[in-house]
């Protein structure tokens, strides 16, 4: 598969370093994502050079190889694998490559050892180390008080140009360590095997979406950092883009895509956020490994997650790890019982549209908190999944008193939101509804309509296809609506996670050929779109990031459900 890394950038599974060409000035540049998406990422600009002289230059990138190719003369080159999490292996022929450094005031190089130097990012907290293992280095890093006042390193090959050049960049935090390093070829194998076993794992699909297969097996692998700082595990990022943390929504749709295949991975998403769980219950909004933040949080369908991974993995049935995701759901849960509620007459609130995920939703426009359907909709459904989870671990008085939680919030849902054949929010602070009624997450209710009677299940999914469905799926904000936005976020662009929520809600309410027509239809759009953050509704067009894992994991799902339909499902398993 050929990678245009101005989208998808060149990484690889466990690593920090990826590769991109920069938006605003078309720069290669190796990048390094520690710090997470407010810390600058770009370390070094890459230029082919020919005679002292930039040489223009084509990009030949696959999922483990980038080569920068001489446009005028193919035999000159420079080829970089990432062949272990924190090494890039480099072999240049023909020509050298320049590696100047994005810099910061105290970032320094220095000397270290034969034909190896040593270079200080005080701004991204590691050192790399250069090897030269093979050819000539040019070092100019003339030094002012405090650090470099520039670093440029040019890679040469020996001599007549016959020998080419090999280097390796290493990072680490504190000490570099000795070690016998392999010829290029064979480090690269590694990281192919490593690819080829991933690809492997991901479900087949009909011929027409192998190119959707492709590139959301290699953005979900290569999306994966190595355990570090806060983070105690693997972390699937949600891209190496713009937006390179973990957030505590997102991790769900990725654990559900692994769970079959690679289960222990799978659990590790979830473990990441119950790792660092508040003392309150919270879940932290996002992780990265040096940050994690709790002014926001996400909407409680871990749970909703949780029991999908057990529906595609018996492994998850052990009944040390059914205990410990109860004991951190109940209380994720209490959290929204506790803290979110003004009153015990009131639902729980969001206190910004980030809680809900909806960021920029309509019917967070009049202000915050609002009370919101979608969230006691979740928390009811959370609620019978621990009901249930408490059954199956011998703790029958707490699951009774989930079910009796679950039904007093259902009674406040219907009573405080539903309005004349419809659901709607308040705005809490003057405790009205809120007019603007044309957002779909108003109509995420259908995830209980195991509870729900079956004229407002109905009234719900007809009106996902009158008002919300266009020709790619369902709208975030109805296309009748004044406030509906090309490019507006959650203002009417596709968003797969909760096309995934509504198909799976669809097909556990009977509705199968609205779900399956829904699920054709997101799988159509990755042929248009890729694996984007969101997506416009009627061109297909990728909006605002293109290489996002949960869009890539949703597909995946929705292929492997396309092949292998879920079995019946009934009211039992949510109590």
């Amino acid at each position: 598969m050929q990678l245009d890394i101005s989208r998808i950038p060149f990484s690889r599974f466990g690593s920090y370093f990826a590769v991109s060409i920069e938006r605003d000035t078309n720069r290669l540049i190796v990048r390094d994502l520690h710090g997470g998406d407010e810390a600058p990422s770009s370390i070094f600009v890459l230029e082919l050079m020919k005679h002292g002289q930039a040489a223009d230059f084509d990009l030949d990138v696959t999922e483990t190889r980038l080569r920068i190719i001489h446009r005028h003369n193919h035999a000159e080159y420079a080829e970089l694998c990432i062949s272990g999490e924190d090494i890039i292996y480099c072999r240049i022929a023909g020509a050298s490559l320049k590696l100047t450094a994005v810099k910061t005031r105290y970032d320094s190089l220095m000397p270290y050892g034969p034909q190896q130097w040593e270079y200080h990012l005080y701004s991204k907290e590691i050192k790399l180390m250069f090897t030269l293992l093979q050819g000539d280095a040019r070092i100019q890093a003339p030094w002012k008080m405090v650090g470099n006042d520039s670093i440029e390193l040019v890679m040469n090959p020996d001599g007549d140009q016959d020998e080419g050049c090999v280097f390796v960049i290493e990072s680490y935090k504190t000490v570099w360590r000795k070690k016998e390093y392999e010829d290029y070829a064979r480090a690269c194998e590694r990281v192919d095997r490593h690819y080829e076993q991933w690809l492997r794992q991901m479900p087949a699909v009909p011929e027409r979406y192998e190119p959707s297969r492709r590139l959301a097996a290699y953005i979900t692998w290569s999306c994966v950092v190595h355990p570090e700082g806060q983070l105690n595990n693997y972390a699937m990022y949600m891209s190496k883009n713009w937006m390179f943390n973990i957030w505590s929504w997102d991790n769900c749709f990725n654990a559900m895509m692994l769970s079959e295949r690679d289960p222990k991975l799978a659990l590790a998403q979830l473990d990441i956020f119950m790792a660092h769980q508040d003392e309150s219950g919270i879940y932290a909004d996002f992780i990265n490994d040096k940050f994690l933040s709790f002014n926001c949080c996400k909407p409680p369908i871990h749970a909703w997650a949780f029991a999908r991974m057990r529906e595609r993995n018996a492994w998850f049935d052990d009944r040390a790890i059914v205990a410990r995701m109860y004991d951190s759901l109940a209380r994720a849960t209490n959290y929204w019982l506790g803290y979110r509620r003004p009153s015990a007459s009131w639902l729980p609130v969001y206190n910004h549209g980030n809680d809900s995920g909806w960021d920029n939703a309509s019917i967070f426009h009049d202000g915050i908190p609002v009370e919101a359907p979608d969230l006691a909709a979740h928390l009811i459904r959370q609620m019978d999944i621990l009901s249930g989870m408490a059954a199956e671990l011998e703790r029958a008085d707490e699951a009774k008193a989930w079910t009796e939680k679950a039904d007093e919030l259902y009674g406040l849902l219907m009573d405080r939101l539903y309005r004349d054949g419809r659901f709607v929010a308040r705005y809490a602070p003057e405790d009205r509804i809120i007019a603007h009624q044309d957002s779909l997450i108003l109509y995420m209710p259908l995830i209980i309509g195991y509870r729900l009677p079956s004229e407002v299940t109905a009234a719900l999914a007809n009106g996902l296809a009158e008002r919300f469905e266009a020709q790619y799926g369902l709208c975030t904000e109805s296309y009748h609506s004044p406030l509906y936005r090309d490019n507006g976020y959650w203002l009417g662009p596709i968003w797969a996670p909760v096309t995934y929520l509504f198909i799976d809600a669809l097909r556990r309410n009977g509705y199968n050929e609205f779900a399956s027509r829904l699920a054709a239809k997101f799988m159509d759009l990755t042929l248009a779109g890729g694996m984007a953050e969101n997506f416009d509704p009627f061109s297909g067009k990728g909006l605002v990031d293109p290489a996002f894992t949960w869009t890539s994991s949703v597909f995946l799902m929705l292929a492997r459900e396309s092949i292998q339909p879920p079995e019946e499902h009934h009211e039992k398993i949510f109590r």
